[in-house]
Parts: C-alpha cells; sequence; structure tokens
C-alpha cells in the first residue's frame, strides 16, 4: 500500500530497450520539503528514471506513486509537479514571456501576473520582448525554471539544471532553488557536481547498474562570501 507521507515513492522499477536493461528493481522513496539528487555516469538511465517519474515514459514494469496517486492509472500525468528535462520546447520567435502565456493556457493555473513574478523570481524580465532564439544560455536554463515552477507546484523535478551555465549562472540557479526549498518545496535534481550536491542538498543517491543507492547524508554548505576585487 502507497505511504501518503511520501511525496514519491517508486517500487520495483524495471526499464528494457530492446534486450538492454536500464533500471533494474529500482526502488525509490522521497519525503517532503528537501533538495535531493540522483549522481550517476552518463547512460546510467538517471534521465530514463526522471521520464518515468513524470509519465514523459512508462517503466517495463513496477510502480510509482506521486502524492499517494498511482501514476499512469490514477493519473496520465503527475500533479503539483514542475519539470524540466532535456530542452523545454520554447517557440523561437516568441518572447520568454509569451512562451509561459502559451503553456499556462493549457492547464490555466497560472496568470499572467504569476507569470511575470515567476520571470522576476529567476532573474528575467517580463518586459522583455527579445525572441527566444537569441536568449543566451543562462537566459533559457532560467525561462526552463520559470516554465517548472510557474504552477507554483510542490514537487520539482530538474534534469542537470545548471548544465552549460558559467560560475554565476550555476550560483544563481543554486539560490533560486534554495529559496523554493525554504518555501516548503521538494526538489530533484540530477547532478555531476560534488561540490553542487554538497551546497544544495540534504541527501544524493548513486545510479549504478540499474538500482539506487543512498550515497550519504549530506551537511547542506553555507555560500561563501562574496567579496569586491582580486
Amino acid at each position: 500500500m502507497t505511504n501518503n507521507h511520501l511525496i514519491i515513492d517508486a517500487q520495483n522499477i524495471h526499464k528494457y530497450f530492446g534486450k538492454k536493461q536500464v533500471l533494474s528493481g529500482l526502488e525509490f522513496q522521497l519525503p517532503a520539503g528537501k533538495i535531493y539528487a540522483i549522481c550517476g555516469k552518463n547512460g546510467s538511465g538517471k534521465s530514463v528514471f526522471l521520464r518515468i517519474l513524470t509519465g514523459l515514459m512508462f517503466p517495463s514494469s513496477g510502480r510509482v506513486d506521486i502524492f499517494g496517486q498511482h501514476l499512469g492509472v490514477d493519473m496520465e500525468f503527475p500533479s503539483n509537479t514542475g519539470a524540466l528535462i532535456d530542452h523545454p520546447g520554447f517557440l523561437m520567435n516568441e518572447s520568454g514571456r509569451r512562451n509561459l502565456l502559451l503553456l499556462a493556457k493549457i492547464s490555466g493555473k497560472a496568470t499572467p501576473d504569476k507569470i511575470d513574478e515567476t520571470l522576476s523570481f529567476v532573474g528575467l524580465d517580463p518586459g522583455d520582448r527579445k525572441p527566444f532564439k537569441t536568449y543566451s544560455v543562462g537566459m533559457r536554463q532560467r525561462l526552463g525554471l520559470a516554465q517548472a515552477i510557474m504552477e507554483d507546484p510542490d514537487l520539482l523535478i530538474l534534469d542537470e539544471p545548471t548544465a552549460g551555465l558559467d560560475f554565476d549562472g550555476q550560483r544563481e540557479i543554486y539560490e533560486y532553488l534554495i529559496e523554493l526549498r525554504k518555501r516548503g518545496k521538494t526538489i530533484l535534481i540530477t547532478s555531476h557536481s560534488q561540490g553542487e550536491i554538497k551546497l544544495l542538498c540534504d541527501k544524493a543517491f548513486l545510479l549504478d547498474e540499474g538500482k539506487l543507492d543512498i550515497l550519504s547524508d549530506i551537511q547542506v554548505e553555507e555560500f561563501p562570501p562574496v567579496t569586491d576585487g582580486d
């Protein structure tokens, strides 16, 4: 029976692509209100598992419950969940704000005012009319985060949210995620960076040979102070 105190409860997850087994009896339980990381080498199945958690892919066998609801049975996609996986399909010739307004029409949960508030939160100007195709890598990553959080979900699932960003861009994303944790959100990320995990995460898991193991309980570190000059 599903433990309703868990945000995510994944049981005995197997995933095959033809004869290749990517996930092998994976078990994963996630309580609320912390930042968690899944680590693993390229090709270990991290993104595959996130796609299963977000309803974008079905497991070959096993069960996923999110907020006590059976994914794929009680719901097609998890409710109260925001996700950033791969690169969101934004329209190249539209502004960031226009892209979010169009996405918001699908569920009707994010008002224009909420979208403006979210854009400001992630460091983007709601009044900027530049098309998405002119955005830098950092701006695109911020807009991807904005689309994940604009409906104020309690669960965020983010696949390498700082990939491709320079140090300043990474630090800004860290600050956004830490603030979201302070607001009571549960956040699951994938990461290759030990430093990122120590700064952000309360617990980390290693995905290896299709199974998840706890790396360790992590003492979240404070950001080093910012100083002017060299």
